[in-house]
């Protein structure tokens, strides 16, 4: 066909209009809603009747190609509606009007879905069977219960048993649910989540909770617990001889340790190289995970140094660590140390940078952050902690 009659509707045109309709989801949100959509009514693109006499050849094989992809000819499909018309050139012709779809059947069967449709009717049903307040969810995410069709059966028995359970405190490793392993539950926590959410009572969901992170926390399971690492620096405090450890945050926060000081170090092989020092401890900080210190009473009462980075980032976390411990102090973050290494200096990544207002930072440490966050040393000045002298570190310790 001329590039002409490529404007016009054909029949792959009338099925791509049905896709669409299905890939919506609102064909079969309108079986879960119990309404019909049918007949239903396609857009139809045809020749003006300026261009029959110029183009007529065109136009009728046009009309014979929509009128065999028909339900008059192929017995399912769409049903062509017809006007008469009278050229001036051509005589009496009979022209397409419009195109509708009757019925579902005849949509389904045009753009090959009826098998699919079959399946989304047994998985609405087994699961509405169990769970009819998910009605509104299927018919507002039909297209996501096809998706996990092949799954949706052991689905359907993790929602019962989280039902029957609510904030079960068990580990996923523990659940025994048929046919469901911890892999399983893993690779579907956001689904999972939005149909839980359906589901459970409001006081079995911590909504502060949230993210397919801290599912375990939203809905009552156990987790891996966060460890804190640490190491005593005076063999007079080790634990049954050992000076290097890792425990569970609840565990540290139990500690009867006798050390006055607590170093915290963000680095890892700072921490590792740590020298020696009467009476304390380092605690390896990693980042944002200073958190968790919060946990901790026992620190309240112990001398606390800090060591950061020198960029916004470090000053931030360090802002952030006294929310929780404010008698914490810095070392090796202030403008001389900065100074000094100025051949070492690096560039503070983008998306790291904290450009807003800290409020628990010392004159002295404000002062230098301002310079790090305004720019006026240089863009993005850095100093990391494992670049400076170690002779430096020992020093300041």
């Amino acid at each position: 066909m001329s590039d002409m009659s490529s404007n016009w509707t054909s029949p792959s045109v009338i099925r791509a209009q049905l896709l669409r309709l299905w890939d919506s989801g609102r064909l079969l949100a309108a079986h879960v809603n119990g309404s019909s959509m049918f007949p239903w009514s396609l857009n139809l693109r045809q020749p003006g009747t300026a261009i029959l006499g110029e183009h007529f050849d065109e136009v009728r094989r046009w009309i014979r190609q929509l009128d065999e992809g028909s339900k008059s000819h192929k017995g399912r499909g769409y049903v062509i509606e017809w006007r008469d018309i009278n050229h001036r050139q051509l005589g009496r012709n009979r022209m397409p009007a419009s195109v509708v779809v009757v019925d579902e059947a005849d949509a389904l069967w045009l753009i090959g879905k009826v098998a699919e449709k079959r399946h989304f009717e047994q998985l609405s049903a087994l699961t509405l069977r169990a769970f009819p307040v998910l009605a509104g969810w299927i018919a507002r995410r039909p297209m996501l219960l096809l998706e996990h069709a092949a799954a949706w059966e052991r689905i359907v028995l993790i929602l019962q048993w989280f039902v029957a359970h609510p904030r079960p405190q068990r580990y996923v490793r523990e659940l025994d649910i048929p046919g469901v392993d911890s892999k399983f539950i893993e690779t579907r926590k956001a689904l999972l989540a939005e149909l839980l959410d359906q589901l459970l009572p409001s006081e079995a969901v911590d909504v502060q909770a949230v993210g397919t992170r801290q599912f375990e926390m939203r809905y009552g399971l156990l987790s891996k617990p966060v460890l804190i690492r640490f190491r005593l620096l005076d063999a007079h405090h080790y634990i049954g001889g050992l000076s290097d450890l890792s425990v569970p945050v609840a565990q540290f926060a139990a500690l009867r340790s006798a050390v006055k000081r607590v170093f915290i170090t963000e680095n890892e092989i700072n921490g590792l190289a740590f020298p020696e020092v009467a009476d304390s401890m380092v605690i390896f900080g990693g980042g944002y995970a200073v958190d968790r210190l919060g946990e901790v009473p026992w620190l309240v009462g112990k001398e606390v140094i800090y060591w950061g980075d020198i960029d916004t980032h470090g000053f931030a976390i360090l802002d952030r660590l006294r929310g929780y411990l404010p008698q914490a102090r810095s070392m090796l973050m202030d403008i001389a140390t900065l100074e000094t290494h100025r051949l070492l200096w690096g560039r503070e990544e983008p998306h790291k940078r904290h450009t807003g207002d800290l409020t628990r930072l010392t004159d002295e440490e404000l002062a230098l952050f301002h310079m790090l966050r305004d720019n006026t040393l240089g863009e993005r000045i850095r100093m990391e902690q494992e670049r400076l002298g170690f002779h430096w570190v020992r020093s300041a310790i």
